[in-house]
């Protein structure tokens, strides 16, 4: 199997989860609950952030040495570029239904606002990415983060990663501290539009880029075989694996507290300011760094071990992960992530004009939705298909 090949089972996972955690259904919808970040702070938006700044270490580190500086940093600036039209693209065709379908205003109201075409303050909002529509905020960041990254990228190969993983730090720092206000506050004020409704993110930009730099240096060092990963996560340091566990096992409670409104309020105060999700607090950073630690030891090291259960572990992990459906969203998760927002709009209008649905049609709802996140990926590999027929037909 492939080296990318696992990534893209990761993302397509990802991806679906993503569908699923994102439908909205009146009277509420029994798989939202019934997923890993029920047990764990650890969401499928950190992965996606995670696989996404590790890819870009991967690919442009190594075209920067092969092509140059200049080269690989023009790659980056044109795939965030391209990025920029999908999420400009997106929030258009978003609008223009809104303004052609009955009642979508009302119903997607509390995911826009009052978000038009003859509203150029907000128009101009959305384009600087200070206004972010509602499942529409993970493009964005990753084009933020990809105009810094040739630099970033040129420190990791010249061997100054230790720099970038410094500064990303304090960063992230800067951001739990809530620094960044003293931009967002006045800017906040000035693009406010007629709904009350100024800057509006689900992400900080100051928290949130440690995911993706971390990614993107470990991309960077492996894409130059620094980074001895079969010796690092090798059967025999299995107190990796197990130190990763006691702290997802630490966790595991504490979410389940948090999400069954299960915690005392005198405990809950203090908890809360260090789990804030938009910022990516501290328990996001160490539990997702625990979860991280340990899938990777267990894809590495889980097949060898001496131990029968954690062979059969790692080989169902690996199975998921090797599953074509989710390889081939995987392979194009940039156009699949937009058309799940499509989906996601789709579904919640429908939830809107109809009475309450049953679980059972709304399972079936999202497993249609699910089905359907294939199709950009297909018409994309169609000629593949196409040829592949073409030449069953010829023999």
């Amino acid at each position: 199997m492939k080296r990318f090949d696992l990534i893209d089972g990761m993302r397509g996972y990802f991806l679906v989860f993503m569908l699923i955690n994102h439908l909205v259904f009146a009277g509420g919808f029994w798989l939202v609950e019934i997923n890993h970040r029920q047990f764990a702070f650890v969401e499928d938006a950190q992965g996606f952030v995670f696989l996404s700044g590790l890819l870009i270490g991967m690919v442009y580190a190594r075209k920067m040495v092969k092509y140059g500086y200049e080269a690989g940093r023009d790659m980056i600036w044109n795939r965030a570029l391209e990025l920029y039209k999908y999420a400009m693209g997106l929030v258009i065709a978003v609008l223009f239904a809104r303004m052609v379908i009955p009642h979508a205003p009302y119903i997607w109201y509390n995911w826009l606002g009052m978000t038009s075409f003859d509203d150029p303050l907000r128009l101009a909002a959305i384009a600087t990415f200070l206004f972010q529509p509602t499942f529409m905020d993970i493009l964005p960041q990753y084009i933020v983060y990809m105009i810094f990254a040739p630099f970033l990228v040129k420190l990791c190969i010249d061997g100054k990663w230790a720099y970038v993983m410094a500064g990303s730090l304090l960063v992230w720092m800067a951001g739990q501290l809530g620094l960044q206000q003293l931009f967002t506050a006045p800017m906040n004020e000035i693009v406010k539009g007629v709904d009350e409704q100024g800057i509006r993110v689900s992400f900080n930009l100051f928290g949130w880029q440690l995911v993706f730099y971390t990614a993107l240096v470990l991309g960077a060092m492996t894409a130059q075989n620094r980074i001895p990963w079969t010796k690092i996560f090798s059967p025999e340091r299995s107190w990796i694996a197990k130190a990763a566990l006691i702290v997802c096992v630490f966790f595991v409670p504490l979410r389940i507290a948090t999400a069954w409104n299960l915690m005392p309020q005198f405990v809950l105060g203090k908890f809360s300011t260090m789990e804030i999700r938009a910022d990516f607090g501290p328990v996001y950073l160490i539990n997702f760094l625990a979860v991280g630690v340990g899938l990777t030891w267990l894809i590495i090291a889980g097949p060898k071990h001496h131990n029968p259960i954690v062979q059969k572990i790692a080989a169902g992990v690996i199975w998921v992960l090797s599953l074509k459906f989710l390889q081939l969203l995987g392979r194009h998760s940039l156009q699949v992530y937009v058309w799940h927002v499509a989906i996601v709009y789709g579904i919640y209008y429908l939830d809107g004009r109809t009475a309450e649905l049953t679980q059972i049609q709304k399972t079936a709802i999202a497993v249609v939705g699910i089905a359907m996140l294939a199709i950009p990926a297909l018409w994309r590999e169609r000629d593949k298909w196409i040829g592949n027929s073409q030449k069953t037909a010829g023999a």
